[in-house]
């Protein structure tokens, strides 16, 4: 495994606080949502970094490695082209699931994985193939979570150790995340940092969240929190990690909050010395040879060894798993055997919650059109408990005005007729009428 080259203290760069961010003193770099910029069009706030050498990483959130299908090639390309064009050190990714292909659904958000076997297997074979296709190295991240899959067979840091060992990936690791599995699951973060090969940090992510009814919700939309500034100092104790970023994605605060989070930060990681031996930017690899070879590694190199192709009946046994959590959460399908069915309904409706305010700010024209915020939102979520996400966030905005005009809704002709029009204008088409509307159902239930 090659060093890690040095990153220093970042933020996540979003178009709301980009003069903000270009303000910021003492920033060493930046990440941007890999999905969210075009190669070809990048914006000037990210080509003005760049020129000031402040180092620019792509971070995706739609491969999917986690999930029981082979990573989809043209999402891989459009990565790789990302990083290219903004001249990224690595990639980064999460250790997730977010789509089933059997039924077609969209999760719209990170899901956690089983840490099983067959789960496993299928992740390892999903990031060797990703490896393959990018042009620079790989980081995966851990995910926060509200619930746990049962009859897992692997801790979170068995899990994460033998990914780094059968495939030489490397870990961004999200220290809110551990905190937030900590209230939702019970795991312990120390005993996580403890287990992990820190040796293969890639760099780590900080953020805040909130605590509803004894869940913690990594929202990314509030003050880094005490508790994880305590744990970014535990793992700063163990290893000195080439990199430290703060996300936010909403409610952003003003400029002097956003520098007084980082100075927060920069504190912790300059505090002190890491553990003796423990540096991310220096280390030789993700394991000691002993461990390796028990783990797949050559003995003689401490490189990862590929093993052959995963078999078709683990893929299997992990698409049908998936697809019952997931039309679970999103059709309301009855909830698979073994889960809490507590926690999936709040992630249900963190779900619904979720899409209903992607769409809104993707499509801000339909809450005016409906008459505010408030009947928006009755009106999606009305709408999203019958119809699950199958194609993505701007899809599912043309869908949503399709569905309210079928069933002649808005009830005020003027807003209907607003409504036709924003329809229109985006889908090319005349809306169906209700009949077209009742074969395509029937149709797919034949299916």
């Amino acid at each position: 495994m090659e060093p890690m080259a040095h990153l220093g203290v970042g933020i996540g760069w979003r178009p709301e606080i980009a003069d903000a961010v270009e303000r910021l003193s003492g920033l060493d770099w930046v990440e941007v949502v890999a999905e969210n910029v075009c190669p070809g069009h990048l914006p000037e706030s990210l080509l003005r970094l760049r020129e000031r050498g402040t180092r620019v990483v792509p971070h995706g959130v739609s491969l999917g490695l986690g999930g029981a299908d082979r990573p989809d090639p043209a999402k891989l390309a459009a990565l790789g082209e990302r990083a290219v064009a903004l001249g990224a050190p690595l990639v980064t990714e999460h250790i997730a699931f977010v789509r089933t292909s059997s039924p077609v659904l969209e999760a719209g958000h990170l899901l956690p994985v089983p840490r099983t076997r067959d789960a496993l297997d299928v992740l390892c074979e999903n990031v060797r193939i990703a490896q393959e296709a990018l042009p620079v190295p790989l980081a995966l991240e851990n995910i926060a979570a509200l619930f746990s899959w049962p009859g897992e067979e692997l801790t979170e840091g068995q899990f994460l150790t033998e990914l780094v060992e059968r495939t030489g990936v490397r870990l961004l690791i999200d220290v809110a995340n551990l905190h937030t599995n900590r209230v939702n699951r019970g795991e312990d973060p120390a005993a996580v940092l403890d287990a992990i090969p820190l040796e293969a940090l890639a760099y780590v992510h900080v953020a805040g969240g909130i605590e509803r009814g004894g869940v913690w919700h990594d929202t990314h939309a509030h003050p880094v929190p005490p508790v994880v500034l305590d744990l970014l100092a535990e793992l700063r104790s163990r290893v000195e990690p080439a990199g430290v970023l703060l996300e936010r994605d909403d409610d952003f605060p003003p400029e002097a909050e956003l520098a007084g989070e980082l100075a927060a930060i920069r504190a912790v990681v300059t505090a002190g010395p890491a553990a003796p031996g423990r540096t991310a930017t220096t280390g030789s690899g993700p394991s000691d040879t002993e461990q390796g070879a028990e783990q797949g590694a050559d003995p003689g190199t401490g490189q990862a060894v590929e093993r052959g192709p995963v078999e078709e009946s683990a893929r299997t046994r992990v698409a049908l798993g998936q697809a019952a959590l997931l039309s679970a959460l999103v059709a309301g399908t009855p909830v698979p055997e073994g889960f809490d069915r507590g926690r999936i309904r709040v992630q249900a409706r963190a779900l619904a919650a979720k899409r209903a305010d992607v769409v809104a700010r993707l499509a801000p024209e339909l809450p005016v059109i409906l008459g505010g915020p408030d009947p928006y939102r009755e009106a999606f979520l009305s709408y999203a408990k019958g119809r699950p996400m199958t194609s993505g966030y701007r899809r599912d905005a043309l869908d949503f005005a399709e569905d309210l005009l079928i069933r002649d809704l808005p009830a005020d002709p003027a807003a209907r007729r607003r409504l036709t029009t924003w329809w229109r204008d985006r889908a090319g088409a005349k809306p169906p009428r209700r009949i077209v509307r009742w074969a395509r159902t029937l149709a797919g239930r034949a299916a």
